[in-house]
């Protein structure tokens, strides 16, 4: 017996129409009428679960869950923002595990993206 992986997100939002036009802009994430979507992997990427203590401060304290999002060419995604004017919260950092850069969404949550 093992999992296999994660069957999905999900979550509260005030305005899911706007919510779901944001990601649509800002991530190219297209959500059917049933407001999601499904991600099919290819090889080679993963999904991380990981525990962080409550008081790390890599995500704010106030946000109990943080998505990432892995990508393709990361600096393509950072041209991206900015021309949408959608800010980095934080510079990016490099480090054995990949590239990485942070925005939030609308409703304030973090959102890391992740290039191996």
């Amino acid at each position: 017996m093992k999992i296999i992986g994660f069957g999905g997100v999900f979550w509260r939002t005030k305005d899911v129409v706007s919510l779901k036009n944001w990601y649509k802009e800002t991530l190219k994430i297209s959500m059917d009428d049933w407001n999601g979507t499904i991600f099919k992997q290819d090889d080679g990427h993963v999904t991380v679960f990981s525990l962080f203590k409550e008081d790390s401060d890599y995500f704010p304290k106030e946000q109990s869950v943080m998505l990432n999002f892995q990508v393709e060419n990361i600096e393509a995604w950072m041209e991206h923002f900015n021309k949408m004017g959608i800010p980095l919260l934080k510079e990016p950092e490099k480090s054995e595990y990949g590239t990485f850069l942070w925005i939030s969404d609308p409703d304030g949550r973090w959102i890391e993206i992740w290039e191996k």
